[in-house]
Order: C-alpha cells, then sequence, then structure tokens
C-alpha cells in the first residue's frame, strides 16, 4: 500500500499545475489511477492455465474541460498513468497480452468531475479505433529474472529449484570447506523466492538471522555459508529477455 501510496503522490504533484485551478469539480488524476487499479482488478479473468489474464489498453472518457485540462499536460500524464497499471499488474501477478496503453477522449455528455474508464485486452499495437489524445508510448511491465551473485560471479536461477553446496553434483559449486556437500537450496514458486536449509552441518544465515527451515529472499538478500556471502539479485529484464 505505501508503494502505491507514493506513486500516487508523485502523481499529483507532478499534474498540479494542470489541474489545480482548486475546483473540487475537476476530474483529479489520483482519482483516474485508483479507477485504473479497480479496472484492472475487476476486469481479470482467470484461465485455465492458472494464469489470471487483465486488460492492458485503458480509455478514459473525461468531459470537455477535463479533456481541455488533460490535453495541457499531454502524453506525460498517461505515461505516469501507465505506470501505475505496471506497478498494479506486477503486484497482482496478472498477465497481460500486449503492451500497457493508456489514452484520453472527450465525452461531452459528462459533467465536469466525473469519467468513465473503458478498458479492452490488445495482443499486439494496433490503430486506434476512435480519435483519442493524447496518449502515453506503449509501455511493458517490468519482468525480473532472480540471480545470485557470488565472488562477482552471476548465476541465473531458471530452474525451479537449485542447489548450492561443496559436491560437484551441485547445480552452483562453492568451494568453501565450511559448506555442506549439498548445503542450501533455492526455490522458485509462484513469483517468491525461498532459501531453504539442507541441515548444512554450519547452518545457513539470511541477513544474519539463521534459516530455521526456509527463509524469504527479497532483492538484495545477503545468503552466508561458511565464510561465503551470496547476494540475491532481482535484475530487470528488457523485451526479448536480455537483463537491463
Amino acid at each position: 500500500m505505501g508503494i502505491l501510496d507514493n506513486v500516487e503522490r508523485g502523481l499529483e504533484k507532478m499534474v498540479r499545475g494542470a489541474f489545480s485551478t482548486g475546483s473540487r469539480s475537476q476530474v483529479q488524476p489520483v482519482e483516474i489511477a485508483s479507477s485504473l487499479r479497480r479496472e484492472l482488478d475487476n476486469k481479470a479473468m482467470t484461465l485455465a492455465q492458472g494464469r489470471t489474464l487483465a486488460p492492458n489498453a485503458f480509455t478514459a472518457r473525461l468531459s470537455d474541460p477535463d479533456f481541455a485540462l488533460a490535453q495541457e499536460w499531454g502524453a506525460t500524464l498517461a505515461e505516469e498513468l501507465c505506470d501505475v497499471v505496471i506497478k498494479h499488474v506486477n503486484s497482482q501477478n496478472y498477465t497481460l497480452q500486449g503492451p500497457v496503453k493508456v489514452s484520453f477522449t472527450r465525452d461531452s455528455n459528462l459533467k465536469p468531475g466525473v469519467f468513465e474508464i473503458d478498458s479492452a485486452t490488445e495482443k499486439q499495437q494496433s490503430g486506434a479505433r476512435r480519435p483519442i489524445t493524447p496518449s502515453a508510448p506503449a509501455r511493458q511491465p517490468t519482468r525480473f529474472q532472480p540471480i545470485l551473485d557470488l565472488d562477482g560471479q552471476r548465476y541465473s536461477l531458471n530452474a525451479g529449484s537449485v542447489i548450492l553446496g561443496r559436491s560437484s553434483e551441485a547445480d552452483i559449486l562453492v568451494d568453501d570447506t565450511g559448506v555442506s556437500r549439498r548445503h542450501l537450496e533455492i526455490q522458485i514458486q509462484g513469483g517468491q523466492t525461498r532459501a531453504v536449509d539442507l541441515r548444512s552441518t554450519n547452518g545457513s544465515y539470511v541477513n544474519g538471522q539463521r534459516v530455521n527451515g526456509e527463509a524469504e529472499l527479497t532483492d538484495g538478500s545477503i545468503i552466508t555459508m561458511g565464510r561465503t556471502r551470496i547476494t540475491f539479485r532481482l535484475v530487470p529484464v528488457q523485451n526479448g529477455g536480455r537483463q537491463v
């Protein structure tokens, strides 16, 4: 909730010049941001494979004066609202079939301060079906690749289970006499990563705390095994699977 609050505060501050005539009868950007999240949740659909599909293209229908204010700020406002959508998609583990797009259109039937959100699922970036000005460039949700940083060498965690230890049969070899042959298992499941101690002789530690069974890993977590320190990272990945 704190992350969303920060996004909303930043959005409100950034567009204050375009929306700050002092009238509460006008649409506030934070209200649009909240409606976008509600639209995502309301239209999300669970697929047979266990994935949850959500819409990725949004149009905010605004009254004549509110649309004029949105035009003053232009595509930048739409880009910031794209970020709101992307953060909510990532937090809820939703699946999208295409890039995120947020745009505005005029609806003369609406009163100032009243707006409507239309959403759709678009597989690819195609021509708009009606005039929508301004619009934001399409953005893809950020994907993260879990990695382990060991003595300056990075190991990508591409499997659901990775074994660390002194044995040559371990997935990641740790050359440390204080490390057991099969010392620690890294488990990745449902978007979460856990460190599971495999009854090692000297124990495993995450951020200085001994692992009793298992411990959740977050970006920057420090794993200690014997005299070896390993850093767990979540690295942003660009389209096509390349790390940023």
